[in-house]
């Protein structure tokens, strides 16, 4: 990559970096993303809402995917950087203004390349969740992928800053790589009235603190969490408690509202600890007598990583890194809706070192994370280079 070009993409990046949107509202960014490829004279179509597909075809062959994330988080920036967000309250603490700059990189080295093939570059809103989702619980790649745009692609590739990873770093976990994610809502329907006359209640609260413990003790079996003392492969974990009334001190409320997250590497451990959990709440409820609501609002599955992409590609990624600095992680139980396409494409998605001197301990989604601009030339050169290995 030339200086003329970095220094180009290091300006787009700090555009879109005091310029953030929220998820499905990145209408400003879309505009902004489009005006880039058509400079280039690459066809664009608008999906999912903000979402943008550029397509660069030249003649039969392969087709690849190259995806990168656009949205904000709902963050007040504390970062310290001279460009931060202009936009009070929301701030790009994932580095998807990052992940969108390399992805213009891409495109600008690709419009150049020799190849025969298509590659598709997706620029996808709204992976940080659903909640302004046109469909209920339908997360950017979720609908890209309903949409059909996709079908028939061959491989696609995504790539995500690690702002704890030093700049040239390459980190990569085949199969099961980010966590199966479920968020859910748990209304416990119980009888309120006074604490004198506890024969006439059933206390809510006094369900909801049963069914947490349980929760806790018993829903995550020790296979399912992963051998000591390495970090757990499952969790559930409870977040918001709310008797959905004004607090007294001498009123049992009649429903307790309690919201969550379950997250496990496994597809398989996830889907056991739903059912366990649903034989639970019919337990308590036979218990009690009363009734609860299970929810879940969003679901994400575990990313799939295909070992034979990785392998293919290591003529790019040990020239562009060196051998050395292409290292095995381990699996996150942070959720990342890249898996939908790489549970139907066959797919992998890498950790790209982005790491600044400044930083040593704020991970994503911190109000004081940074990332190291540098990691830009690897990351755009490496989804350019990778593209054209796979449609060889």
């Amino acid at each position: 990559m030339d200086t003329q070009l970095f220094d180009k993409l290091v300006s787009i990046r700090r555009h879109l970096h005091q310029n953030p949107e929220l998820s499905f509202t990145e209408f400003k960014t879309a505009a902004f993303v489009e005006t880039q490829l058509s400079q280039l004279d690459i066809p664009i179509e608008r999906l999912a809402l903000t979402g943008v597909i550029g397509t660069i075809a030249k003649g039969g062959g392969p087709t690849v995917v190259l995806r990168a994330d656009m949205d904000a988080l709902p963050i007040l920036e504390e970062s310290g950087v001279p460009f931060p967000s202009q936009t009070e309250g929301i701030m790009h603490a994932c580095g998807h203004d990052i992940h969108t700059t390399m992805l213009l990189g891409a495109a600008h080295l690709l419009k150049a390349a020799e190849f025969k093939g298509t590659i598709k570059l997706v620029f996808q809103p709204a992976e940080e969740g659903p909640m302004r989702s046109p469909e209920k619980g339908k997360s950017g790649a979720q609908l890209i992928m309903e949409s059909g745009r996709l079908d028939g692609a061959d491989f696609v590739l995504g790539l995500h800053v690690h702002p704890l990873l030093p700049v040239g770093i390459l980190s990569y976990k085949n199969g099961e790589a980010l966590a199966n994610v479920g968020n859910f809502s748990i209304r416990i329907n119980g009888k309120g009235g006074h604490p004198g006359l506890m024969k006439e209640v059933i206390d809510p609260i006094a369900i909801a603190a049963r069914l947490i413990t349980a929760a806790q003790s018993g829903l995550i079996l020790p296979e399912a969490s992963g051998p000591q003392p390495g970090p757990p492969t499952a969790v559930l974990a409870i977040t918001y408690v709310s008797t959905e009334t004004n607090p007294s001190f001498n009123v049992i409320p009649s429903h307790v509202l309690l919201q969550g997250s379950l997250r496990a590497n496994r597809i398989a451990d996830y889907n056991d600890i739903v059912s366990r959990l649903n034989i639970l709440l019919r337990s308590l409820e036979a218990e009690y007598g009363c009734t609860i609501e299970l929810d879940f609002s969003a679901y994400y599955p575990s990313l799939l990583n295909d070992p034979r992409l990785h392998q293919w590609l290591s003529p790019v990624y040990e020239k562009i890194f060196g051998g050395a600095n292409v290292t095995e992680g381990q699996a996150y139980l942070v959720g990342e809706d890249f898996s939908f396409y790489s549970r139907a494409i066959p797919g992998q998605f890498y950790f790209l070192g982005a790491k600044t001197e400044q930083n040593d301990r704020y991970f994503l989604h911190h109000p004081k994370v940074t990332f190291n601009e540098e990691c830009i030339k690897y990351g755009a050169t490496f989804l350019a280079e990778s593209a054209l290995q796979l449609l060889r």
